[in-house]
Parts: structure tokens; C-alpha cells; sequence
């Protein structure tokens, strides 16, 4: 049996943009590797799980991927990223993510991301001092504008709306559900304002011309759920290798060991090199790499189709650091589409890339969307791609 790299490049796809000449980023891109992983390996496209009229989300995608159904096995995107972020969380605790975003004077989002801004130590220090009668606050920095909130009381309902509109130039939503749940989210937004409007880090940031800090998004509402481990479900010893605290989490839920590599941060500066070198290094104890690269999904989140494009490059040459390989297939794929145009998620077909270090096949002379719609595969739903792929490696 063959062992697995299964290589998840956030936010790979896209539709074409025009200042590439009608091109995607991956298609611009200049990628002798994947290319030469594309002529001798399969190509084809993942039909991305999502909600009806939603956009696919991290989550479900990454869940899918893996083989599990995210209706049935998605505790919710706070619940992962308290995983991920190594917070202890116990039965009935209420978890959200949390964004720290910019408000103007009028109380309209300006920026969802406060400028990405990264250095939040201190700000969440303030936010942990606030005290709401009936329930105990846990905060904890996640993923550089991220961090975690979690509850911890009796009769509290992940049964709420997110405050999060998705877009800006609209204030806030007001949050659904609940009334109990409502009232303390809505008593600590309040207190959480307050703090953050005063904070010393946000009047030195507007000083500076930076936006500030000055308000907090929720979403991902939930608690944490039983699932069967990854190796129960397919008998194989996995690993994680990951920046971003949702997917040190969603390893974490599966029952992945996590593989820690200094400087793997989830930005475009990353160590690929050494999470590659890691990836290659755990195939001598591990059956299963399950290895994310974020920032391409950042990048197209802002619009840089330019700095998409040279991540992708990036990527591209650090793979070589992990051949020669012997006895394992590599996957490459992404967890979904992110539009540079549309500076969000986007519904499109995922390309992938299999490649089999025992053997060839015929494939195409780029790794690209177009080329992955022609491919051996075709189209396959994202929640069975995985089965495909052992079956593969037992041959």
C-alpha cells in the first residue's frame, strides 16, 4: 500500500483575470514542476461541498475532502480554530471564530481584517479582562487577525447568527437566535468596543495612518461533536503540517498528529522549504501527510492576482524538496476556488493533480484549470475524491 501527501492549496483556482490577458494566476504562473507532475500523473476537477445558494467555506471543503459529510460532522469553524489554537475546550462550551475588524465613526465597516493586522497580543489581553455574570470568557489569538472566543456556561445555544455581513460599507449584523445566547454576545461586543476604542495599540495605529482595531466580527458558532478518527475510518497512521490554526484544528478533530515547523505561519512568507522537507520526513513513521499552504487564498482574498501568481511560483519550486519520492502518491488540490476579482470564495471547480512516483500516466503539459477539465478523472464530488485516491494507492 502506498503512502499519501495529500497537498491542500488554499484558495488554488480561479476564474481568469484580465490583466493576465483573460489567464488565471495558475495558469500565468511559471510552474516547470507541476507541470512535469502533470504530464506523467492525472489531472481532474473537484466539485466543491457547499450549503445551497452559499459559498463553500474552509471547513465543510476540508472536512469533504477527508471523506467526511460536514452536515453531519461540522462542529462549527469556532470549535476547530479553539482545536487548532490549542485551547481546552469541554462539553457545552460555545465557540466562535473571531475577527478583529475596522469600524468609521458611523459604525459601518471599513475593513473586515483591520488591515490584517497581526500583532494582537495585547489587544486580546484587554478583551480577556471582561467579566459578564453566568458565563466564564476564554480568548485566545488564532491566525493573525483571528482569534477565538469561547463561552463556557449553562443553557448557551451555538443556535445564533453571525454579526459578519461579508462585505463592507454595511454595518454590522445584528445577531439571531437564542435570547440568553444573544444578550451575553451581544453584552461583550458592547464591553468589547468600549475597550478597543480606548486601546493604546489602536490610537498608535491611527497615528501611524494604520486602521484600527476597533471592533469584532463573530461567526462559526458551535460546540465540540464525537467523530471517528481518521485512522478508525481508513486504518492509516495521519500527520498534519499546517500555519493556519483552522487546519492545525481540523487535523486536530480527526485525530492527525500535528508536525511543527518553524516558520510556518499561513503567510506569504511561510518556510515551504521546511514544510515540504517535514512532509518527506514523516513518510518514514506516517501513512498519511495531510499538508496545507494558506496564503494563496490570503492573496486573492485582497485582490493580489500579481502576488497569487508568484505564491504560486513559490510553491512550485520549494516541491522539489520533496523528491525523490519512493512508494507515495502526492495529491495536489485546494480546498476550494478564491476569485481575486471578487476578493472571496467562488463556487467554481477545483483542480487536482495526482501523481503516482510508480508510475505514469498521460497527462498534460500544464497544471491548470483548463487542463484539469480535460483530465483523466473528470469531474468527481470533493467528498469522494479521497476514496478514489486509496484505491489507487493499493494498486
Amino acid at each position: 500500500m502506498k503512502k499519501i501527501i495529500f497537498l491542500v492549496i488554499d484558495g488554488l483556482g480561479e476564474e481568469p483575470v484580465d490583466a493576465f490577458g483573460k489567464k488565471t494566476p495558475l495558469e500565468e504562473a511559471k510552474t516547470p514542476n507541476f507541470n512535469f507532475l502533470a504530464k506523467n500523473g492525472i489531472l481532474g476537477c473537484l466539485i466543491p461541498w457547499r450549503e445551497k445558494n452559499s459559498l463553500p467555506t474552509s471547513e465543510d471543503c476540508h472536512l469533504a475532502l477527508f471523506g467526511f459529510d460536514p452536515k453531519k460532522f461540522n462542529p462549527g469553524r469556532g470549535v476547530l480554530e479553539a482545536l487548532g489554537a490549542k485551547m481546552k475546550i469541554k462539553k457545552g462550551d460555545l465557540c466562535f471564530r473571531a475577527n478583529f475588524a475596522t469600524l468609521d465613526q458611523k459604525g459601518i465597516i471599513i475593513d473586515r481584517r483591520a488591515g490584517r493586522i497581526e500583532k494582537t497580543e495585547g489587544l486580546i489581553s484587554a478583551l480577556g479582562k471582561i467579566k459578564i455574570k453566568g458565563v466564564k470568557i476564554f480568548l485566545k489569538k488564532a491566525f493573525g487577525h483571528r482569534f477565538v472566543l469561547v463561552l463556557r456556561g449553562k443553557n448557551l445555544s451555538a443556535k445564533v447568527s453571525s454579526n459578519d455581513p461579508k462585505k463592507i460599507g454595511v454595518f454590522p449584523l445584528k445577531i439571531l437566535g437564542q435570547k440568553r445566547t444573544v444578550k451575553i454576545l451581544n453584552n461583550f461586543l458592547e464591553k468589547a468596543k468600549a475597550i478597543l476604542e480606548n486601546h493604546p495599540i489602536n490610537k498608535e495605529r491611527i497615528k501611524k495612518g494604520e486602521l484600527p482595531a476597533n471592533y469584532i466580527l463573530l461567526r462559526g458558532a458551535g460546540k465540540l461533536k464525537k467523530i471517528q478518527s481518521f485512522k478508525l475510518k481508513y486504518g492509516k497512521k495521519a500527520c498534519v503540517i499546517a500555519g493556519g490554526t483552522l487546519y492545525k484544528g481540523i487535523g486536530q478533530y480527526l485525530g492527525m498528529k500535528e508536525i511543527k515547523v518553524k516558520g510556518a505561519n499561513g503567510m506569504f512568507n511561510t518556510n515551504l522549504k521546511g514544510k515540504f522537507l517535514a512532509a518527506k520526513k514523516a513518510l518514514s513513521k506516517f501513512d498519511f501527510i495531510f499538508l496545507h499552504i494558506k496564503a494563496a487564498d490570503n492573496l486573492a482574498e485582497d485582490g493580489n492576482f500579481l502576488g497569487k501568481k508568484e505564491f504560486l511560483e513559490k510553491i512550485d519550486k520549494e516541491i522539489k524538496n520533496l523528491f525523490p519520492l519512493e512508494n507515495t502518491i502526492l495529491v495536489i488540490t485546494g480546498d476550494h476556488n478564491t476569485s481575486c476579482q471578487l476578493k472571496s470564495h467562488s463556487p467554481g471547480l477545483v483542480p487536482f493533480l495526482i501523481f503516482d512516483s510508480e508510475r505514469k500516466f498521460e497527462g498534460k503539459e500544464k497544471f491548470s484549470e483548463k487542463n484539469c477539465q480535460k483530465g483523466q478523472w473528470g469531474k468527481i464530488l470533493q467528498i469522494k475524491i479521497l476514496s478514489k485516491v486509496l484505491k489507487l494507492a493499493k494498486k
